[in-house]
């Protein structure tokens, strides 16, 4: 226990908090201490029996200070064991099958899953379709699967604004296209089927009584009836080369597209214009037996149907010219 003395020493045995000096004693011995490190010490003394948060105790010492996570370690020259994968392991034990979904933002994801998290959100995706730009969103999509598979990917959560009014129509159903039939986890809010729009505290277990958008609702009904498909949940995803539809053509760059396959063959071509302007570009398809085939292209997810020659699919590609956040939802159909 420790005890405080007149010199304003705070003893805690085998150590000796001189105050006034500005030394810390063990045995006669002084022992030097970083800044921060004595800094911490001291509030920590002065405070003898009373419960100090972190969050106290950060703005005490480091005031004014963006710090991270990892500056208890620095300070301390200590590291501290990791706490999930003991705790992931322990509550298995006790609940087998029980999953954890790490809600991190902006790089701990990879972390996180390695210490026991079967998912993690991901906001980078979310934050990139969010700006607009396909490129990004393109690009994030070329991680490889072992973990894309265990992303939570949304449009809206309890910390996000409501994707309807957030995204513009149009653009919010691309973004969606792209959220939601990619690989990972598919996460939705309660009320993103309807676009609601005022976002609310999940304390409270009520909202305000708002008109459902009707197209939006029709649209997430179509969504959830591909979701429902095998193919889109536990077939072959990968990403699908794109081609300028002519020399110069530059709006190629808007595309972002895509397949699933399974082994009994059903396969899904996805493809969306995610730009605010008219594009084209040939989308070649990675399935070599359709040389020589007649194939159709159903969109489940509107009207258009296409034959077309599957030699040309899987040499040239498919030509696509879509109006701004448009999309195509193609099952991959032989012809006999």
């Amino acid at each position: 226990m420790s005890r405080a003395t007149a010199r304003r020493e705070v003893v805690f045995p085998p150590y000796r908090l001189d105050l006034e000096a500005g030394l810390l004693r063990a045995g006669g011995r002084a022992i030097a201490l970083r800044p921060k490190t004595w800094a911490v010490l001291c509030y920590l003394a002065e405070r003898p029996g009373m419960l100090v948060t972190k969050d106290e105790l950060l703005d005490a010492v480091w005031s004014g200070v963006t710090v991270t996570e990892n500056v208890f370690e620095r300070t301390w020259d200590r590291r501290a064991p990791p706490f999930w994968p003991t705790a992931t392991h322990r509550v298995r034990e006790r609940v087998p099958g029980f999953r954890f979904m790490a809600e991190v933002y902006w790089d701990p994801e990879w972390t996180m899953l390695q210490q026991g998290f079967d998912y993690a959100y991901d906001k980078r995706l979310y934050d990139r379709l969010r700006e607009g730009h396909a490129r990004p969103a393109r690009e994030h999509l070329y991680a490889g699967l072992d973990y894309q598979n265990r992303l939570a990917r949304f449009l809206e959560n309890h910390d996000e604004p409501r994707a309807a009014a957030t995204f513009a129509p149009g653009m919010h159903e691309a973004a969606a296209v792209i959220t939601y039939l990619s690989p990972g986890l598919r996460f939705f809010h309660q009320g993103q089927f309807e676009g609601r729009r005022k976002r609310i505290s999940p304390h409270l277990v009520r909202a305000p009584v708002e008109p459902v958008e009707g197209t939006l609702q029709q649209f997430y009904d179509g969504l959830l009836a591909v979701l429902r498909q095998p193919v889109v949940r536990d077939g072959q995803w990968r990403p699908l080369q794109r081609a300028p539809a002519w020399d110069g053509n530059w709006t190629s760059d808007g595309f972002i597209a895509w397949s699933w396959e399974t082994q009994d063959g059903q396969r899904r071509v996805i493809a969306v214009n995610y730009a605010g302007n008219q594009s084209q570009c040939y989308v070649r398809f990675p399935f070599p037996d359709l040389s020589g085939r007649a194939v159709r292209l159903k969109d489940l997810m509107g009207p258009a149907s296409y034959d077309r020659d599957g030699t040309d699919l899987v040499s040239r590609g498919l030509y696509l010219d879509l109006p701004p956040w448009s999309f195509h939802v193609f099952e991959v159909l032989v012809l006999p």
